[in-house]
């Protein structure tokens, strides 16, 4: 999802400003740049925010300035993990703006809750998942893909009703009718774009993904 500059009151940018800007320190700070050093890595990362980029060209202007496409940052993080996905992202969206299919001022905004929140949540599923899930190559690609895809969709669209709701952006009947009445058909896509990835990267280049260990999910099982 993204959304226009326009339906945002100025001081509203102040806070996404502040709340990207922030988070976008920390990333650049605790990113893996050592990975990146390998030429193999370095086009793989590259690669992948060009598929962002041209994913994202792929929408449907549900509304006036509030535009639906599917995701793929919970494989971007599995993939690179939190730092290099906010980075990432904030690059693909950048370039999406560059190429006119969204104003300036839906820059931050769209950055705020299209990539930092979705990576954010994406990261915070595979901890939990860590912590308390068995090992298991199922589990890895079934709860941190399937299920995490179709559960950050689903709270990124309660956050993104919900604001727009607060700040009068439209009424509620043109939510219902235009964005939360096909959510269920946007919800499976979405799930599924990052659980077939993932299971593809897993099975033939699972060195491509930060987050998943052959030693940990695979050998010994």
């Amino acid at each position: 999802m993204e959304l226009s500059g326009s339906l945002f009151h100025p001081a509203w940018q102040w806070l996404f400003a502040s709340l990207f800007f922030s988070a976008l320190w920390f990333a650049l700070r605790w990113a893996d740049w050592a990975r990146l050093k390998e030429k193999q890595q370095q086009h793989v990362y590259f690669g992948a925010i060009v598929c962002l980029f041209f994913l994202w060209n792929m929408r449907v202007e549900l509304l006036p300035g509030f535009f639906w496409h599917l995701s793929g940052m919970v494989t971007i993080t599995l993939m690179f993990g939190w730092s290099l996905a906010i980075i990432g992202g904030a690059l693909a969206l950048l370039g999406v703006v560059i190429a006119g299919l969204n104003d300036w001022g839906g820059y931050l905004p769209s950055a705020v809750l299209c990539v930092l929140f979705p990576a954010t949540l994406t990261q915070v599923v595979l901890g939990l998942v860590r912590a308390y899930a068995p090992k298991h190559f199922f589990v890895y690609v079934l709860v941190n893909a399937f299920l995490a895809g179709g559960l950050v969709f689903v709270i990124m669209s309660g956050l993104v009703v919900g604001g727009l709701l607060l700040m009068d952006s439209y009424p509620w009947v043109d939510l219902q009718r235009s964005f939360l009445s096909v959510t269920p058909m946007m919800l499976f896509p979405e799930s599924m774009l990052n659980g077939w990835i993932t299971a593809i990267l897993v099975g033939f280049k699972p060195h491509w993904i930060t987050s998943f260990s052959d030693e940990e999910y695979i050998h010994g099982k």
